[in-house]
């Protein structure tokens, strides 16, 4: 596992209920269950760990796990699961709040911009999730200590076999229906996998196969997102995907281990033959050119990102990763920040965040507003900017040979075909 701005680390997960096995100061170590409750508001009482169980709603509570893992007696941090992810969270406050009077925790995601602040009482957590940077947005969130099952796994002979790959639509019949391919991979009842699009990809998915229903859901500090699908007397699947408490589409699938996509090198397109040129302020706000000097005689990759988003995350990973291992003087990478605020203020100190918790060593340039058709105004050079992120193979004398659009991660079988012709394309390139 990779670690990246909350760290990536690998732990072993059992199922089941834990208790803890140290004493603790602020709340139970151990595994605990998270429900974002898309639907409905707050329930008024606690009760216990079995009747949250037995009560689980999978038509409107989007579920995760996370640990809470102490560094000391007093102090602790917490790791989210999605699959074999692993996000670690350390950016808490835990205290009496003078409002409530009660007990509560506040997890904070800066790169995203969001937290989950929560009373704790007894074994169980209850607030919400607040993303900032939407207008009056929050989801009821709540959490049960010692329940490693992300969702409730009911006995049947009924079970599904849906592993493999699967051809996919997703906002069917509407301006924006697009496609996807689905890949799954099932072990019993106990199903993980994602969907890849033509722009990047859902990360890491995790759920359960139940009767002929499958589920599937994601959080990792930006994005809620949560699958549900029937298998049909055809064999394909019907289903909604869920983004969070305020957005629901449709889907279908058929099996085609044959399915593809689009390539992504083949979705962005050059306009005409003028080299890039482009100056925006780095996160220090000073001026920055790719006809700077230091620049000069070098190969460019530049990125089109946003600290908001996971895909940019994974590709910075991705880069950091590569050039750590190979050591390359004449080629510089620059990132153009394209942020969800209006504000350039608070788009440039989430720029700096993003680039201090990421530890990017290469000019990190705040670009704009991250609207796609505002961005693309500013690289006239690309006939559109459909994806985030988007990455450009620039040669020695700033004219654009190659574009990749979106990004398949390391939650993809993509992801190791990306590798190869990123060192292909970037070989191609230093030799001329």
């Amino acid at each position: 596992m990779r670690f990246i701005s909350f760290a990536f680390i690998t732990i072993i997960t059992v199922s089941s209920c834990i208790a803890p096995n140290s004493t603790f100061e602020k709340i139970p170590p151990g595994i605990w269950r998270g429900m974002l409750l898309l639907d409905r508001a707050p329930v008024s009482k606690y009760g216990d760990d079995r009747d949250v169980v037995k009560k689980f709603d999978y038509d409107s509570e989007l579920p995760f796990n996370f640990e809470v893992v102490y560094d000391d007696p007093s102090n602790f941090h917490i790791i989210i699961h999605n699959d074999t992810e692993r996000i670690k969270v350390t950016d808490i406050a835990f205290g009496r709040d003078k409002a409530t009077a009660k007990d509560t925790v506040i997890i904070n995601f800066p790169m995203y911009d969001s937290y989950i602040k929560a009373i704790y009482e007894d074994g169980v957590m209850e607030g919400d999730w607040v993303v900032n940077y939407k207008e009056n947005y929050s989801i009821p969130f709540k959490a049960v200590h010692g329940v490693a099952d992300r969702f409730t796994m009911v006995d049947n002979e009924d079970t599904l076999h849906v592993d493999g790959k699967w051809a996919c639509t997703f906002d069917i019949g509407t301006e924006s229906e697009y496609k996807a391919v689905g890949v799954f991979k099932q072990d019993g009842k106990k199903l993980t996998g994602t969907f890849l699009t033509e722009t990047g990809d859902f990360r890491y998915l995790e759920g359960i196969v139940s009767k002929k229903k499958l589920y599937l859901s994601a959080f990792d500090g930006a994005h809620a997102f949560m699958f549900q699908g029937k298998v049909m007397d055809d064999g394909a699947i019907t289903g909604t995907f869920r983004s969070g408490s305020q957005f629901t589409t449709n889907w279908e699938a058929k099996r085609d281990e044959n399915a593809t996509l689009t390539s992504a090198y083949d979705l962005t397109k050059r306009v005409g033959d003028a080299p890039l040129s482009f100056s925006f302020p780095n996160v220090e706000g000073k001026q920055i050119s790719i006809n700077d000097e230091k620049y000069k005689g070098k190969i460019k990759l530049v990125q089109i990102m946003g600290s908001w988003c996971p895909n940019c995350m994974d590709e910075t990973v991705f880069l950091q990763e590569y050039f750590a291992k190979n050591q390359m003087e004449d080629v510089a990478i620059i990132s153009l920040g394209f942020e969800r605020y209006k504000d350039d203020a608070k788009s440039m100190e989430a720029l700096k965040r993003f680039a201090e918790r990421m530890k990017i060593g290469h000019e990190v340039l705040y670009a704009g507003y991250y609207d796609k058709e505002a961005a693309g105004q500013k690289i006239p050079q690309l006939d559109k900017i459909m994806s985030y992120p988007t990455l450009l193979f620039v040669d020695r004398d700033n004219k654009i040979v190659k574009i990749h659009t979106g990004f398949s991660g390391p939650a993809t079988p993509g992801y190791i075909d990306f590798e190869k012709e990123f060192a292909n394309t970037l070989n191609n390139l230093r030799q001329k």
